[in-house]
C-alpha cells in the first residue's frame, strides 16, 4: 500500500519520516508549498517521493491518504485524478495515534482541545499533575516537567497532531543522549523521565489519551474553505477512551455520539456531571463551590461529591476553564486534595490570561492566538466597573485556523461605555467597521503608558502570533 501524506505544513514531514522509518511506502503533496530544503533532503534520505496530485494516475492499487483534518480539498477532488485506485483515508491525528500505539502505559495522559481555553486549562492540569513530572506539549512549547522544575524541549512548535509525537521523541532522546548510546551507556530500563502527559490540540485530539477534553465551542467557526467547522472536526474527541465535555457543546453538536463514558461539565446546568453551585468573582481570586455526582473515571469506578475552592479565575469563561481541569482530574482519579492545591496554584500565564500590578494601576491580559468574537465578549463582561477600565483590542491576523468576525465586534465595541483603544493589524480591521471614533495606535506597547496617563485600569485583549516569544 502507498501513503500520501498531504500537507507538509503542519507536521507533515515528522509523519512521512515516523511511515518510512516503520517501512511503509510513503509518498508526500506539498499543498502550501512550504517545504524547505532541508525537509526535502529529509524526505529524499527516506526514499520519500514529492509528487502532485495529477500524479496519482500512475498508481495502481491501494492509496492511504492521510490529511490535516482542515484540508481545502474534498476527497472527490483528490480521487479524481484516479478513479481506480482504492483509497482510504486517515486524519494526521488518526494516524498519529498509530504511529504511537506501542507508546504510553499506567500513567495518566490527557488531550485537550476546544476552541477557547486550551493552553490555561493544560496548565492548570500541569499545577494538579505537577509531581507526576508531567511531559506536555502547548501553545506555549514542548517541555517537560522534572521536580518541579521545567526542561524547555522546543519552544518555537505549534499543537499540530504530528508534534506529540515530536515532543515525545524530544523527551525521550534528553533521556538517552546519543553520545551515552553510543558509549552503551544508555538506562534501557528507565527511557523516560516523566510519568504523566497533557497534549493540546487546536481541532480534534489523536485518541491516545486517556481523557479527551473538550472544553467548548465557543464560535463554530469554518475551516477547510467552508467545507467544515470546527465542531465536527472536535468530534475526534470522542475517539479518547473516556471523555470530558462542556455540557453545551455536547448537547449542541455530540448528543448524536454513542461513547461508554462521557463526563460533562457546566456553570449551570444541574444535569451535567459536575456544575457550579456557587461562585464568588474577584479579580485575584474567585471562590467556587462545585457539585459532582455520577463521574464516571478511567478505572470505571462512579463518584460523586462536592469540592470547594479559589482559582485565578475573574471571568465566567476562566471559571469554566477549571471546572473542565478539575472534572479531567476526577476521571483519573486524582486526590480531591491535589485538585484543590493544583488549582489554587495556578497564577495564570504570561501571554495568555494573567493580571498584574504596573505603577498604581490593574492591568489584565488576555493575550492569545486563538482570541476570537466571544472571547473578547466574554472578556470585558468580566469587568464589573467599566469606568475604571481602559479596553485595548488588537493583534495579528493569519496566526490560526479561526478568524474574527469584524462586524460582530466592531457592533459589541460601539456598546462599550468605557474608552477603547486599537492597536495591530486587527485593531485596524476592526476601526473601519466601528460608528464611533477610537483612538488608534501602532505600537501595543504604548497602550500600558496611555492607561499610566490617564489613571486608568487596563483591559488588554491581543491576538498574539505564537512566534512572537515576548507576548506569549
Amino acid at each position: 500500500m502507498n501513503h500520501l501524506v498531504i500537507d507538509l505544513t503542519h507536521g507533515g514531514v515528522k509523519i512521512a519520516i515516523s511511515l518510512a522509518k516503520k517501512g511503509k511506502n510513503v509518498l508526500a503533496y506539498d499543498i502550501y508549498n512550504t517545504l524547505n530544503d532541508i525537509e526535502a533532503k529529509m524526505l529524499s534520505i527516506y526514499k520519500i517521493d514529492l509528487i502532485q496530485l495529477s500524479d496519482l494516475a500512475s498508481f495502481k492499487g491501494d492509496m492511504n491518504i492521510i490529511y490535516p483534518i482542515h484540508m481545502p480539498i474534498s476527497f472527490k477532488d483528490i480521487a479524481k485524478h484516479n478513479p481506480d485506485l482504492n483509497y482510504t483515508f486517515q486524519t494526521h491525528h488518526e494516524i498519529i495515534c498509530e504511529l504511537l500505539e506501542d507508546w504510553g502505559g499506567d500513567f495518566p495522559k490527557v488531550e485537550v482541545t476546544g476552541v477557547k481555553g486550551k493552553t490555561s486549562s493544560v496548565f492548570m492540569l500541569k499545577e494538579i499533575l505537577i509531581d507526576e513530572n508531567p511531559l506536555i506539549l502547548s501553545s506555549l512549547g514542548a517541555m517537560l516537567y522534572e521536580d518541579r522544575k521545567k526542561i524547555m524541549l522546543k519552544q518555537n512548535i505549534s499543537i499540530a497532531p504530528a508534534n506529540i509525537k515530536e515532543t515525545i521523541d524530544l523527551a525521550y532522546k534528553i533521556s538517552n543522549p546519543l553520545c551515552k548510546i553510543a558509549g552503551g551507556i544508555a538506562e534501557s530500563e528507565n527511557p523516560r523521565r516523566y510519568n504523566s502527559a497533557i497534549f493540546e490540540s487546536s481541532l480534534g485530539v489523536s485518541g491516545i489519551g486517556d481523557v479527551g477534553v473538550l472544553l467548548n465551542i465557543a464560535e463554530d467557526y469554518p475551516i477547510a474553505k467552508g467545507k467544515s467547522s470546527a465542531s465536527k472536526a472536535k468530534r475526534q474527541v470522542f475517539r479518547c477512551g473516556t471523555v470530558v465535555c462542556q455540557k453545551e457543546a455536547y448537547d449542541t453538536y455530540y448528543n448524536d455520539i454513542k461513547h461508554d463514558k462521557v463526563n460533562t461539565f457546566s456553570l449551570s446546568d444541574e444535569n451535567s456531571n459536575l456544575y457550579l453551585d456557587d461562585v464568588k468573582y474577584t479579580p485575584d481570586k474567585t471562590k467556587m463551590d462545585i457539585i459532582f455526582s455520577h463521574v464516571e473515571t478511567i478505572n470505571g469506578n462512579i463518584i460523586s461529591g462536592e469540592i470547594s475552592m479559589t482559582a485565578f479565575a475573574p471571568g465566567k469563561h476562566n471559571v469554566s476553564n477549571v471546572l473542565g481541569a478539575v472534572l479531567t482530574a476526577l476521571s483519573l482519579e486524582i486526590p480531591k486534595d491535589k485538585i484543590i492545591n493544583g488549582i489554587e496554584n495556578y497564577k495564570g500565564i504570561p501571554g495568555r490570561t494573567n493580571k498584574k500590578q504596573i505603577g498604581n494601576i490593574t492591568v489584565i491580559e488576555e493575550i492569545n492566538p486563538g482570541i476570537n468574537t466571544k472571547s473578547i465578549e466574554e472578556s470585558i463582561n468580566m469587568i464589573c466597573n467599566l469606568n475604571d477600565y481602559l479596553i485595548a483590542v488588537g493583534g495579528d491576523y493569519g496566526i490560526t485556523c479561526e478568524e474574527i468576525d469584524e462586524e460582530k465586534v466592531s457592533e459589541l465595541l460601539d456598546n462599550v461605555s468605557c474608552n477603547i483603544i486599537l492597536t495591530g493589524d486587527v485593531g485596524s480591521s476592526i476601526q473601519k467597521k466601528m460608528s464611533k471614533k477610537c483612538q488608534l495606535i501602532e505600537n501595543y506597547n504604548d497602550v500600558y503608558d496611555i492607561a499610566l496617563k490617564n489613571n486608568k485600569n487596563l483591559l488588554f485583549i491581543y491576538r498574539s502570533d505564537y512566534r512572537k516569544l515576548k507576548q506569549r
